[in-house]
């Protein structure tokens, strides 16, 4: 099996390569890529996102043809696609980082700045948090509710359709921290930060 983790210039994603290769040991072959036909033929899709939501999409945006491609995989071939951070944020169709931008339209919603109650709440949102599992998600399997993620991030994604939730965190407000719809799952928190539970979601995305 192959899983393709799209490299597309967006951060660092070392710690999301070595925790997937870590996971994968010689049983699975973890390429990290843009090669759109490599990204076509591949098992499963991992996007990562660091950095603002609006740099994220121009990134995607600057490799001729990724979004198509992504959009094949996910929308058309409903293979399986893991999106971490603003991976999962993208999924939305619009986003208000810096300026309002176009997201890949792949569940309705918005990515709108968290509200931080008059400085209340510190942003970013960093460190570790519980996670509150509101319904099974394919790649929650064996983990228990209110478990710790770690987390970094100033916005949240909002979805219409609340029944694409499965897990949520308390930070200001119940944030949306973890989504599944069909083939396509999400998480707000980075399990590649997220010590064993973090690998496990990730054994359960490679193992679906």
């Amino acid at each position: 099996m192959n899983v393709t983790i799209v490299d597309y210039n967006s951060g660092n994603i070392s710690s999301v390569i070595n925790s997937f290769k870590e996971v994968a040991k010689d049983k699975v072959n973890i390429e990290v890529t843009s090669n759109l036909n490599k990204i076509k033929s591949c098992d499963k899709v991992v996007l990562p996102g660091q950095g603002s939501f609006k740099s994220c999409v121009n990134a995607l945006n600057g490799i001729n043809g990724l979004i198509d491609t992504l959009n094949e995989f996910a929308i058309n071939d409903k293979k399986p696609l893991l999106g971490i951070c603003v991976g999962l944020q993208m999924f939305a169709d619009i986003g208000y980082e810096e300026t309002e931008t176009k997201g890949l339209g792949w569940i309705s919603g918005k990515v709108s700045k968290i509200n931080n109650q008059n400085n209340k709440y510190k942003l970013p949102h960093i460190g570790w948090n519980e996670i509150s599992i509101i319904q099974e998600s394919k790649i929650f399997k064996d983990i228990k509710n209110k478990s710790h993620m770690y987390f970094v991030h100033s916005y949240e994604f909002i979805p219409e359709d609340k029944k694409v939730i499965s897990a949520t965190t308390d930070y200001s407000s119940n944030i949306v921290c973890s989504v599944e719809k069909e083939n396509i799952f999400g998480t707000q928190f980075h399990p590649e930060k997220s010590d064993k539970l973090g690998l496990k979601i990730i054994s359960n995305f490679i193992n679906l």
